[in-house]
């Protein structure tokens, strides 16, 4: 830390003494699977009541309404947890976006609940990774930062919603009007690999249900009379999936309906997920839907109800987000830590800001990995490593309002 200033050797250093382990360990140990708003409840309180000791305005943000497709075709509102919403000096110059999330994979009936000791220094638990210690390296680097000089041309805002591992549709909005008019945002994921490697560019994301409705008949008697909707879903599934290409993949995860085996079903639900790489592929996708979807129904004479939309669009790496690399990786330097980044396959809230025209650095929580499995793990030393990194960014980033 040879070329620190005075102020920035001094956030830096609080940021990576404060205790967060035991944050971890108590957030960990309350389940937040993103459909147990039992446990999200609980979990916004104790997260709210550790914000409460930054400046501003809290505020728990009741989720938009979201409708999902039932296996019968029909809609129905899926509830999801209240969001926090922190404010700070929203009258300053230059404005900064922090975002994480609460929820995670594993719910309340998952087997998946307690924390383990895998080696010193590696825990073993539900969220640990992705991303509770991601959340405690949020608040004690702005903790760290506030009580460093000069902070009038600085303010900024913290979003920690309660959806994002199923997709943000209810914070979708929350987030995109606290990415309006920020200089930059960061997102606390953790690290693409357990070495602190970052995520660069990320494909977009979209899910679809597509309700296929045909005509019942009597299989044996008359079959002609029947219009299939079974075999019509097959057939957009497999239509859709030849729409695979370098910039574009396809999913056909599941189809629900069917009838007797002596009535020809007339009701069917498909079930895609479409990851295009950029905006352009989107457009394909979007392109290949509609073609796919007109082409069955009137060959297989089905009528096709879409539902879905490309919630997390592509993240691509812009200019302005390489720059903002490149103050992450002079930090990173500074601290004697190196920052390097690349591609992933995965989407976050991070694709959603840098649709908002916001750069966006969306890996900077713990180094660990095996997220989403049973083996996840957390990296402890990781946790003051990346409070320093983070504190040191955004006093560079705020220094640019003075």
């Amino acid at each position: 830390m040879k070329g620190l200033a005075s102020f920035e050797r001094d956030c830096v250093e609080a940021a990576a003494a404060t205790p967060m382990l035991g944050q971890v360990e108590a957030w960990a140990a309350i389940n937040s699977g993103s459909r147990n708003l039992a446990g999200l409840g609980r979990l916004a309180g104790e997260l709210a009541e550790a914000f409460a000791g930054l400046p501003g305005e809290l505020q728990l943000v009741d989720s938009a309404p979201v409708e999902a497709i039932d296996a019968s075709g029909k809609a129905y509102a899926v509830a999801h947890g209240q969001n926090i919403h922190l404010t700070v000096r929203p009258q300053a110059p230059l404005q900064l976006l922090f975002t994480g999330h609460m929820d995670t994979v594993f719910g309340a009936d998952h087997a998946f609940q307690g924390l383990r000791w895998l080696e010193p220094g590696v825990l073993n638990g539900p969220g640990v990774a992705d991303m509770k210690g991601g959340i405690a390296v949020m608040l004690a680097a702005l903790t760290a930062v506030e009580a460093s000089p000069s902070l009038d041309t600085f303010g900024y805002e913290v979003v920690i919603n309660s959806d994002e591992e199923v997709g943000s549709l209810g914070s979708a909005a929350l987030i995109a009007a606290a990415a309006r008019g920020k200089r930059a945002a960061l997102t606390y994921e953790p690290s693409a690999l357990p070495d602190g490697t970052l995520a660069g560019a990320r494909p977009g994301s979209g899910n679809f249900s597509f309700t296929v409705r045909g005509k019942s008949a009597h299989a044996g008697r008359n079959p002609e009379d029947g219009r299939n909707a079974l075999i019509a879903a097959a057939d957009l599934a497999l239509r859709l999936k030849a729409g695979v290409g370098p910039r574009l993949s396809v999913n056909p995860a599941r189809i629900d309906g069917g009838s007797p085996n002596n009535v020809v079903p007339d009701l069917a639900v498909l079930r895609v997920n479409l990851r295009p790489a950029t905006i352009d592929d989107q457009a394909r996708a979007q392109a290949l839907i509609e073609t796919s979807v007109a082409s069955v129904a009137a060959e297989h004479d089905v009528a096709i109800d879409i539902h879905g939309h490309f919630a997390r669009p592509p993240k691509p790496i812009t200019p302005a987000i390489e720059a903002l690399f490149g103050v992450v990786r002079q930090a990173g330097a500074d601290l004697g830590q190196t920052i390097g980044w690349q591609p992933t396959g995965g989407v976050c809230d991070g694709n959603n800001i840098a649709a908002c025209g916001v750069p966006v650095i969306d890996t900077m929580g713990v180094r660990g990995g095996s997220i989403h499995s049973m083996e996840e793990f957390l990296i402890v030393d990781s946790l003051s490593e990346r409070a320093a990194l983070s504190a040191l960014t955004i006093l560079r980033l705020a220094g640019e309002g003075a």
